[in-house]
């Protein structure tokens, strides 16, 4: 009686253990061939993001690969370590898109992405996410409102620093009416963001290091 139970209770392991094994495979499987599609259609969200602030004929390196982890700074107003994107054209610098934060917003913060071309001006800017007041504050997002145009080609050069301020403040920057809030956390956020690059434009545009393979 024993020997039965024994031999039994060898099976119903060697059932559990076969049954785990093929369970392992399948997923691992799986995840093979789905973390290929995966990457493809993240690429091609941020390719599709960026090519809205930046003409796909302003580079012609692989923008996706070409990066620079970017540390927490307080021009940048970035918690976290983001990712910036070096645009080459010719092998010369041509541009980098940069994520910042715009911490002020009427309900909190507002993240923005943006691209700087190497003379320093804005190529283009869009809100990445917010939580400000619907029918009030959200026409920063382009759908709803060209407003967030308005720093296309802008720069320190052609907009000094006092002029980076809304109207109302006695700077070159339009707002609407009863919603300055907003529009005045994200005109100071975005010229933080040229100080930054300018602060540090050699090393956003060093060479990308050369992967050596042992």
């Amino acid at each position: 009686m024993r020997n039965t139970l024994a031999r039994a209770a060898s099976r119903s392991a060697v059932n559990l253990l076969f049954f785990a094994v093929i369970g392992t495979v399948i997923l691992a499987s799986t995840h093979l061939l789905t973390e290929e599609t995966i990457q493809q259609t993240v690429e091609e969200e941020k390719l599709k993001l960026i090519s809205q602030i930046l003409p796909e004929n302003a580079y012609d390196n692989d923008i996706l690969k070409d990066t620079l982890p970017i540390q927490p700074d307080p021009l940048l107003n970035n918690g976290d370590v983001t990712t910036a994107y070096r645009a080459r054209l010719h092998d010369k610098p041509a541009a980098v898109v940069l994520e910042a934060v715009a911490p002020d917003g009427y309900s909190g913060k507002i993240f923005l992405i943006l691209a700087i071309r190497a003379n320093g001006e804005v190529a283009g800017v869009r809100v990445l996410n917010h939580h400000e007041t619907p029918g009030l504050g959200d026409y920063i997002e382009l759908p709803k409102s060209p407003w967030i145009k308005q720093f296309d080609g802008k720069s320190h050069a052609n907009r000094p620093e006092p002029d980076w301020k809304v109207k109302k403040d006695g700077g070159q920057f339009d707002s609407v009416a009863g919603a300055t809030i907003t529009p005045r956390a994200i005109v100071k956020a975005m010229n933080k963001a040229l100080n930054y690059f300018e602060a540090n434009r050699e090393a956003l545009f060093a060479a990308p290091v050369e992967k050596t393979h042992e």
